[in-house]
C-alpha cells in the first residue's frame, strides 16, 4: 500500500526509544522526513543516526523538554526552519511515576497536567495553522489504554491522559473540514522501558517477581503475548497515511483484545 507518506515532514516527540521510536522508524520506512525530539541529547542523536542508516531518510534531531512551556516552541522551529513545513505530528509522552492517590501531591497534579496535556496541546497549536494552510495535516496522540479502563497504581497517567481525548475530539469538530484528521492510539501490555518499570514496582508491592507478573498479564490477552513496539507504531502509520483520510476522531486501542468492550 503506499502511505502517500514519502516527503512529507513528521514531528515525532519522545522519539529516542520504545514506541516513539518505533513510529519515528516506522514513518521514515514510508519516506517521510523527520524530526525527533527528546530530552536526551546524547540518545536522541544516537536514535536519529541508527534511523538515517536504517531507511536514507533526513533526520532532524532537537533536544528539549516538552514539558517546559517554551520546549514545543523551539522544536517546531526547529522543524519549520529545516524543512519549511510539518504536515504530521505525533504527541507522546513518557509516563508519571506509579504512585496512588493517597502519595500524590498537589503539585504532582500540576507537574502532570504540564508533561502530558499541555505539551501535546503546544505542539497542535502550533502547527495546526500550517496544516489548515496546506488543507492537509495528520495530528496522532500516542495516549495509553488506561484511558479506558484505568489501571491499578498510575493515578495520574489514569485521571489525565484522557484530557488529551476530549481535546482531539473538540478539535475535529472545530477543524472538520480543513483537511487535517486528529486520532488517538491508546497502546496496551507494550515491551517498553515504562512497562519494565510499572512491573517492577508491582513485583516490590507484591513480593512477585517482574517475570512472573509480566505471565499473568498476558493470560489477560486474548492474544497471549505483550505488544512489540513495532506493532504500535504500524498503527500508527496508518493513521498518518493517505489511506486514513476519512478517519478522524478515533481512538484506536492496540491491546491484543484486552479491552473487553463492544464498541
Amino acid at each position: 500500500m503506499d502511505t502517500g507518506l514519502a516527503g512529507k515532514v513528521a514531528l515525532v516527540a519522545a522519539s529516542s526509544r520504545g514506541i516513539g521510536y518505533a513510529i519515528a522508524a516506522g514513518l521514515a520506512g514510508e519516506g517521510a522526513r523527520l524530526v525527533l525530539c527528546a530530552r536526551g541529547a546524547e540518545r536522541l542523536e544516537a536514535a536519529a543516526a541508527e534511523i538515517r542508516t536504517a531507511t536514507g531518510a533526513e533526520v532532524l534531531a532537537v533536544a528539549a523538554d516538552l514539558a517546559d512551556p517554551g520546549g514545543p516552541r523551539l522544536v517546531v522551529e526547529a522543524g519549520m526552519a529545516r524543512f519549511g513545513r510539518i504536515d504530521v505530528l505525533v504527541t507522546n509522552t513518557g509516563g508519571p511515576p506509579p504512585m496512588s492517590f493517597s502519595q500524590v501531591q498537589e503539585e504532582q497534579w500540576l507537574r502532570t497536567f504540564e508533561t502530558l496535556f499541555l505539551s501535546a496541546e503546544r505542539l497542535i497549536r502550533l502547527v495546526l495553522p500550517g496544516m489548515t494552510k496546506a488543507r492537509w495535516g495528520r495530528v496522532v496522540a500516542l495516549t495509553s489504554c488506561a484511558c479506558r479502563e484505568p489501571v491499578p497504581g498510575i493515578v495520574l497517567s489514569n485521571a489525565v491522559r484522557i484530557s488529551i481525548h476530549g481535546l482531539l475530539k473538540s478539535l475535529v469538530l472545530e477543524y472538520g473540514e480543513s483537511g487535517v484528521t486528529f486520532n488517538a492510539v491508546l497502546p496496551g501490555f507494550t515491551l517498553t522501558d515504562r512497562m519494565k518499570e510499572l512491573l517492577a514496582v508491582r513485583s516490590k508491592s507484591s513480593g512477585r517477581s517482574s517475570q512472573e507478573l509480566a505471565v499473568e498479564a498476558t493470560q489477560a490477552i486474548p492474544l497471549r503475548r505483550a505488544a512489540n513496539p513495532d506493532e504500535v507504531a504500524a498503527a500508527v502509520v496508518f493513521l498518518c497515511s493517505h489511506a486514513a483520510s476519512y478517519i478522524t476522531g478515533v481512538s484506536l486501542p492496540v491491546d491484543g483484545g484486552r479491552g473487553g468492550f463492544v464498541l
